[in-house]
């Protein structure tokens, strides 16, 4: 008997469906209970049945999502950074002009920051923090970021007769620009005259990047 062409009941199909969204559900508490909790403190300090209290959860159903709270870090890692490189590589990617790229690249890195505060901040202190995992975690998804990035760069036409090893460098510098604007908008206020000063400087300093782009000549040339 073929059993894929056995129907499922519809009691058991709504009931799976209900266990998959309450998971979800426990998963994402569990996740919003440890940054509230990280605001005040460093990941290596944070207790399993400190984040459960705050979630609201037993400590046991704990282990159903994460193995411990350095695997409960590395999530909150892809959750920050997965999504954002992406973006990010496909906005340097487009055909827009140097300057235009600057303006949107600097206002995504502005907007992330007001949507997303806690998650880096959280990003913020724990890329150089005590738990190894996270660190590791954050060095490989910026590495992924500064691919994307380098891509992009590469299929612009700036680039052309540039090495390999170069664009990676330039895009290196442009990965580790935009995470100094997003810690110094932490500081800030939005709207706030420290807010544009952070942003104008991120600016003209992408602008000193492009400009040396322009005039750059391997060494080894």
């Amino acid at each position: 008997m073929d059993h894929t062409d056995v129907p499922v009941p519809v009691g058991a199909a709504a009931a799976s469906s209900s266990r998959v969204a309450q998971k979800e559900r426990t998963r994402r508490a569990l996740l919003d209970a440890a940054l509230g909790l990280l605001a005040e403190q460093s990941l290596s300090g944070l207790g399993l049945r400190e984040v459960t209290r705050a979630a609201g959860i037993a400590p046991t159903a704990f282990y159903r999502h994460f193995r411990d709270i350095p695997d409960l870090g590395v999530a909150l890692v892809d959750e920050t950074l997965g999504s954002l490189h992406q973006v990010v590589g496909a906005l340097l990617a487009a055909g827009s002009s140097a300057e235009d790229r600057i303006t949107d690249a600097v206002a995504l890195i502005a907007a992330h920051v007001r949507a997303y505060p806690a998650h880096v901040r959280f990003i913020a202190r724990e890329r150089h923090g005590g738990v190894r995992a996270v660190r590791e975690a954050t060095d490989r998804e910026l590495r992924g970021f500064s691919y994307e990035v380098a891509a992009g760069l590469a299929a612009q036409p700036e680039s052309e007769g540039w090495t390999v090893r170069d664009v990676q460098m330039l895009a290196e510098l442009y990965v580790d620009l935009l995470l100094i604007t997003a810690t110094s908008l932490l500081e800030t206020e939005p709207g706030s005259e420290a807010e544009r000063a952070v942003l104008t400087d991120a600016r003209r300093k992408l602008r000193v990047v492009a400009l040396g782009r322009r005039h750059w000549q391997d060494e080894g040339a």
